[in-house]
């Protein structure tokens, strides 16, 4: 509510009451895109690469895979130097990928460090160790807690060191003081060790027993499959890499590469529980078929709908994909059971003789009783409408969860109306009713009418 407002089509003439309707519909205020091109724009410094992500979607991306932006690329081997190459190449390659917003390849080789080379010589000169010599190099520069502070509920350690114009650099450390023979003698650091600086791995990570580095990038404008299909070419053709060292692509992507394997046996094993369920219910081949075919029915207004909210897939999308083939199971037996009610009422009383008595049948089955077929449709659809009106914390997952369900029922309710009293027709008539006229025994197919029917209908 706090977030700056921008200029609607609504906001010179309605209301507060009707704009808080219509915020719904059209949001008022600045989005999140917007706001994250401007903070983007605002805070751009030489040597310094954004990523912007939610705090605590970044916090668990970063636990489970190590990366703290959507996408990213772990670069493994043996060398920190090479592995360095490959990342800044990388970083090189990427940004003409459309979508990348920034990159930022660790510099996992460049990291500096003073290192202080004792002469061991010097030391047994003086009649010192190595560990006395270390501590007084950790004590002068580090520091040390020599007590704590109490204040109240609070407790405050208190370091002691020396101060920052005698640690400073090189020269100030070598003449720090390194007492020998019991303190009668002060040593200057300089002539015990060599002090000098060096470079070498600020962190050293190791995955799977290889060294590795990070390249974060931060995507914007895209879905994340793409992305990375798009990108894995660009570093394909664009990057080198030498034998030993491998490049995989982690963040988000990984997650959803997980979600992607588990999918692929898990929505085929739905579809078959639904088929072997349909088949139990109905005990017919034909009749489990038609009730399938609301699948494809739903699948016009799930995706059309999708299309039109501007949804990229997702997990949750996938979630409400499969979630819908359980509601398209259930209408279509509800259409399926009324087209059968009336066609065995019809044979029972011997009005099934010829096409047209068919058709009456299942103009009787299909559109005299569409107000039960209605309320079928109506309970669901109504009850997912306040989720996707839905503003509040959450509502992102959840209207993906529904979208597709609020799109797909639609459109199934349509066709089921449409379409599946058209093939109940081709069924019964080219399969059954014809069969049965001429006395053929209709091979291969369940479900048949009684004798009593048969006899009938001849």
């Amino acid at each position: 509510s706090e977030w700056r407002r921008v200029e609607t089509w609504y906001s010179g003439w309605a209301p507060e009451g009707i704009k808080r309707v219509l915020r719904h519909v059209t949001p008022d205020h600045i989005s999140e895109e917007q706001l994250v091109e401007e903070m983007n724009a605002a805070v751009t410094y030489p040597g310094v690469s954004n990523a912007w992500t939610m705090p605590i979607k970044g916090r668990i991306d970063m636990l489970t895979t190590g990366i703290r932006t959507p996408v990213g690329l772990k670069i493994s081997g043996t060398d920190f130097s090479e592995i360095e190459k490959i990342g800044t190449a990388i970083e090189t390659a990427l940004p003409a990928v459309s979508g990348t917003r920034n990159v930022f390849a660790e510099r996992t080789n460049s990291g500096f460090f003073l290192d202080i080379e004792w002469n061991r010589d010097a030391l047994a000169r003086y009649g010192l160790s190595v560990e006395a010599a270390q501590g007084v190099v950790q004590n002068a520069i580090g520091g040390e807690n020599v007590t704590t502070t109490i204040e109240g509920r609070e407790r405050y350690p208190v370091n002691v060191r020396y101060m920052r114009d005698f640690r400073s650099d090189i020269d100030a450390i070598a003449r720090v003081l390194v007492p020998a023979s019991d303190g009668q003698r002060q040593i200057p650091l300089g002539e015990l060790a060599r002090v000098k600086v060096a470079t070498g791995p600020a962190m050293i990570r190791n995955e799977d027993g290889l060294l590795t580095g990070y390249v974060f990038v931060d995507v914007a404008g895209r879905d994340i499959s793409s992305y990375v299909d798009e990108a894995s070419r660009v570093v394909r053709d664009k990057v080198k890499l030498p034998p030993g060292y491998t490049v995989l692509w982690s963040g988000q992507y990984e997650s959803m590469a997980r979600v992607r394997a588990r999918l692929a046996y898990i929505i085929p094993l739905t579809l078959l529980l639904v088929c072997v369920l349909l088949y139990l219910n109905t005990r017919s081949l034909v009749k489990t078929s038609i009730v399938l075919l609301a699948v494809p029915f739903s699948a016009v207004g799930a995706i059309w709908y999708l299309y039109l909210l501007d949804y990229n897939m997702s997990i949750a999308l996938w979630v409400g994909l499969i979630a819908l083939l359980g509601v398209d199971a259930q209408t279509g037996v509800f259409m399926l059971l009324y087209l059968d009610l009336a066609y065995e009422k019809a044979s029972r009383e011997g009005r099934l003789r010829t096409l047209a008595d068919l058709q009456a049948t299942i103009v009787e089955g299909a559109a005299k009783r569409l107000r039960p077929k209605f309320m079928t449709m109506a309970t669901t659809f109504i009850g997912l409408i306040p989720i996707m009106w839905a503003t509040g914390t959450g509502s992102d997952v959840w209207k993906r969860i529904a979208a597709p369900m609020v799109g797909g029922i639609f459109t199934s309710f349509v066709l089921e109306l449409v379409v599946y009293p058209a093939i109940y027709e081709i069924w019964k008539w080219h399969f059954e009713m014809k069969c049965v006229r001429t006395g053929q025994e209709p091979a291969g197919l369940v479900g048949l009418p009684s004798p009593h029917a048969a006899r009938s209908a001849s």
